[in-house]
């Protein structure tokens, strides 16, 4: 007999969903409709905006315990994350960190219902996943985050990459958990690599039952709000393992460099190699017969003085090296057209990318361990975009790249100076996974230097505009815009390094680069915070920059009880 459900969590709204899961008579709004803080950028757009901005938090106890819990609402711009929702999503971490800190536990907890970054706000989407990673990071060292995607959209984009940094996940089959929407995949990539519209196949790759059964998601629930308290519980009491899937680098890394994707690989067969826990056959990855060119391999060998990469998977370079006396390990992503994930031969971070970034910055971390002074990390950035494919969705790219994100934002709280150098594209998740957890971002300035979540042709597709359009509305939201000038307006930026030819650079461009790394790196020890909040403290930031962000965290605090 089919058991009844007596209160949905997945038909019920953000809000009710927040106050389902909280003791009656607890819970309490912070930062709710009638604060009235909506998103400043979407009327220069004509889009009518939500004085909650679709970002919900309600604070209040869970079987008496103080808990937190934050819900996105999936029917406001599906979901999407801007800057207001963003610094709601992110201040309330920081604020629960905080309490954490001060031994007064407070447990959060994240009801995804987003496709990642709202389009209309982009690169504020960008800044705002980024700290929401690397709050989780660091406030799952005092208490579990447990994450819920019950269902409707699910979580895509970067915020699946924050859901692939929580503690633990609770998921209906209902559920989907993926980077790349199957629709952006067919759109990017083509039918012939994934058909969006054959739901039976997509609810196999990415759905709740097939997340939970290879071990990428801890609990699948039945729809019943009370199932949804017993899980969250039993991550409470200890009675679900924590996985920490982000930090088992060498058994993903072994399996992806075994696998033979020339023929699709499917649901069922995925099952089982995802369930193995030592994959057979493993391979170096080939490297590749001719050498190709990029800005970032370009920029890698400056930095190296021409020194062989020693990671084994050739399309992430790494090396160590001396940068005037300062000790430095340099990452690369760049093209390898023998990848064996063909959809990742142009230098996207794919599943190999990922995991191997993760496996050099943990490495230098450990070898580290002992050291007042740990090593500067310099992620060289010229990357394209994530992978977007059948196999990359089907074996977890969002988990490759939180394993990324993890490792820079773990060597960073622990005293690795990180300084990110943009010398090409920093595209959506790739950037998120390889460079936007630096204490430092520095850019050339130069017009191949572009920063945002999307291509501008697949941005047009989905907001249903013309690139002309798009360009025109990045004129009143800097945002929205490509150019590293307009990144820059935001304030994230430490330096924008003028005169250098990005490709064909001179000695003299080099000494400028280097040293521009070298100040970046002086100013990190002279700080002592290790969180991303020196991005909210700058000129540009406070005076328009980030100006709704950092009142929306003013706010929170002056809202908690």
């Amino acid at each position: 007999m089919t058991q009844m459900i007596t209160e949905s969590l997945v038909e019920s709204l953000a809000r009710e969903r927040a106050f389902q899961l909280l003791d009656k008579g607890t819970a309490y709004e912070i930062l709710g409709p009638f604060d009235r803080m909506e998103s400043p950028h979407l009327v220069a757009q004509n889009i009518v905006p939500q004085y909650d901005d679709g970002m919900i938090i309600v604070k209040g106890t869970l079987n008496g315990k103080p808990t937190v819990i934050i819900s996105i609402e999936g029917n406001f711009q599906g979901g999407g994350i801007g800057e207001v929702s963003g610094a709601k999503l992110a201040g309330t971490l920081e604020k629960v960190l905080k309490e954490c800190k001060n031994d007064q536990t407070v447990y959060p907890v994240i009801i995804y219902d987003t496709g990642g970054v709202r389009l209309q706000e982009a690169n504020y989407g960008l800044l705002s996943i980024a700290e929401i990673s690397a709050a989780i990071v660091e406030l799952r060292e005092y208490v579990p985050v447990v994450g819920i995607i019950p269902g409707k959209i699910g979580s895509f984009g970067g915020m699946s990459l924050t859901a692939g940094l929580c503690s633990a996940l609770i998921m209906t089959r209902e559920g989907r958990l993926g980077m790349n929407g199957p629709e952006v995949v067919e759109q990017e990539a083509g039918i012939r690599e994934l058909d969006s519209k054959n739901k039976q196949l997509i609810w196999k790759m990415i759905g709740g039952a097939m997340r939970n059964e290879v071990g990428l998601a801890d609990i699948v629930v039945e729809d019943d709000v009370v199932n949804f308290k017993n899980a969250i519980q039993s991550v409470w009491n200890g009675e679900i393992e924590l996985k920490q899937r982000t930090k088992q680098v060498d058994h993903f890394l072994t399996l992806f460099k075994s696998l033979n994707v020339e023929e699709k690989i499917s649901p069922e067969q995925a099952k089982e190699l995802l369930k193995n826990i030592a994959p057979k056959n493993s391979n170096t990855v080939p490297a590749p017969k001719e050498t190709v060119n990029s800005r970032g391999r370009k920029w890698f060998e400056i930095l190296t003085g021409g020194q062989k990469s020693i990671s084994e998977i050739p399309s992430v370079l790494v090396a160590d090296t001396e940068i005037k006396g300062v000790k430095a390990r340099v990452i690369a992503v760049v093209p390898n057209p023998e990848n064996p994930f063909y959809r990742a031969r142009n230098g996207e971070v794919g599943l190999l990318e990922g995991w191997a970034i993760a496996k050099y910055v943990r490495e230098a971390m450990v070898e580290d361990a002992h050291l007042e002074d740990k090593r500067l990390i310099v992620p060289v950035v010229d990357v394209p975009s994530q992978a977007f494919g059948y196999h990359e969705e089907l074996f977890g790219i969002y988990l490759s790249c939180s394993s990324a994100v993890d490792a820079y934002a773990s060597a960073r709280l622990i005293g690795h100076p990180i300084v990110a150098a943009i010398v090409g594209k920093a595209i959506s998740g790739a950037f998120l996974s390889h460079g936007m957890q630096a204490n430092r971002l520095i850019a050339l300035h130069d017009e191949g230097v572009n920063v945002h979540v999307m291509s501008k042709k697949s941005a047009a597709i989905i907001t249903q505009r013309t690139i002309e359009e798009l360009d025109l509305a990045a004129k009143d939201v800097p945002s929205m815009a490509y150019d590293i000038e307009s990144f820059k307006k935001l304030g994230a930026l430490y330096n924008l390094i003028e005169g250098i030819n990005a490709d064909n650079p001179s000695s003299e461009h080099a000494e400028l680069f280097i040293d521009s790394i070298l100040a970046a790196y002086d100013d990190i020890q002279k700080d002592a915070v290790r969180d991303l909040s020196n991005r909210l403290k700058t000129e540009i930031a406070v005076a328009s920059g980030r100006v709704a962000s950092i009142k929306v965290r003013e706010m929170i605090e002056q809202q908690w009880k």
